[in-house]
């Protein structure tokens, strides 16, 4: 079976991501009412939405839904007037804020890389490599995990998008640097 290769990632507006894992199909409802949510909250308020208030708004959606069989992990993440902010939302309701989050079948692999790579002063290029790297062995470890790494970089100014990976490309990269 191969893998889908679709955009795991949310793009809710210039200031906020969600990432999905789990079904694609609720990820992709759930995150997008979330989106249109945060485009009525900026038209109401002229503002907008805080990224933790975002979060909680997706986490109350997921609380009226619990126990119906949703499947949604799902990280939240933004820039408002109290600087970046990340967030894990699950379909059972749970919010946690957090620096560094892993979601979906693969991320026990993922947290591997990430905790043996991940300082608090990493230049952005070294976390492009720590994040390709943490996603590409997750996907070669883990059957349900995709084939791509589709990395944004969460700024000030807005998200930008970093590029789009082939995870067969760089895992022969990292096997050859092995090599050497």
């Amino acid at each position: 079976m191969s893998a889908m290769k679709c955009n795991k990632v949310i793009e809710i507006n210039p200031y906020l991501l969600g990432t999905m894992s789990g079904s694609a199909a609720d990820c992709q409802y759930w995150e997008r009412l979330l989106a249109k949510e945060c485009s009525l909250y900026y038209l109401r308020n002229n503002e907008r939405i805080s990224v933790s208030a975002a979060s909680k708004l997706l986490c109350n959606m997921m609380l009226q839904y619990r126990g119906t069989g949703l499947s949604v992990g799902s990280m939240i993440c933004g820039w408002d007037k109290k600087g970046p902010g990340l967030y894990y939302v699950d379909e059972n309701g749970t919010r946690l804020s957090g620096n560094i989050f892993s979601t979906g079948s693969g991320n026990s692999y993922a947290y591997g890389v990430l905790d043996s790579g991940y300082r608090y002063d990493l230049s952005p290029e070294e976390a492009y490599d720590l994040g390709r790297r943490a996603i590409s062995y997750a996907t070669h470890r883990d059957a349900y995990s995709g084939g791509v790494v589709n990395m944004y970089h969460m700024r000030e100014d807005g998200w930008m998008k970093v590029g789009q990976f082939d995870v067969s490309d760089l895992l022969h990269q990292y096997t050859a640097e092995k090599l050497k």
